[in-house]
């Protein structure tokens, strides 16, 4: 009877998953096949990330938590945490250029694997969803940090919180 009863549970998420109106886990498939090529064309070494950093008009945004941006980031980053993101928040912080240039790093991007940076499964790494996010909010111009770097090494110009 308990395993009728789990199968049934089972066969109602399906249904009850797309009966909210704002949640929808295919549009959400989609998006992500489509960006998939983009994003392997715009991972970027550390190198060329610096380069494009220092361009005028560039955004360097670090997408973690407040907490773990406030203990230590790369230098000119600014802050807006995946949890945040909205369409009115993302205006907000990118301007009024759905075109800027965004880079984008995370946890996985740094070795230490110590806080504020801990390591987190490679398949959840912030990188994929802020890239995923950003894209689907309309921002098509965004570029990853592709390599693991320390964030001691001075080239990395990591500001402690």
């Amino acid at each position: 009877m308990r395993i009728l009863l789990l199968a049934a549970a089972f066969a109602a998420t399906p249904a009850l998953a797309q009966a909210n109106p704002q949640i929808d886990y295919p549009a959400f498939q989609t998006l992500t096949a489509g960006v998939a090529p983009a994003r392997a064309s715009r991972l970027l070494a550390f190198d060329a990330f610096k380069a494009e950093a220092a361009k005028p008009g560039t955004l360097l945004l670090d997408a973690r938590s407040s907490d773990a941006f406030r203990r230590g980031h790369i230098k000119g980053a600014v802050n807006l945490p995946l949890t945040d993101f909205t369409a009115d928040s993302l205006a907000a912080v990118i301007g009024a250029n759905p075109d800027r240039p965004i880079l984008i790093y995370c946890n996985n991007n740094f070795r230490n694997n110590v806080a504020p940076v801990p390591v987190k499964a490679a398949a959840l790494a912030l990188n994929i969803q802020t890239f995923i996010n950003l894209v689907g909010y309309g921002y098509p111009n965004v570029y990853e940090l592709a390599d693991v770097v320390d964030f001691n090494d001075p080239q990395v110009e990591w500001v402690k919180g």
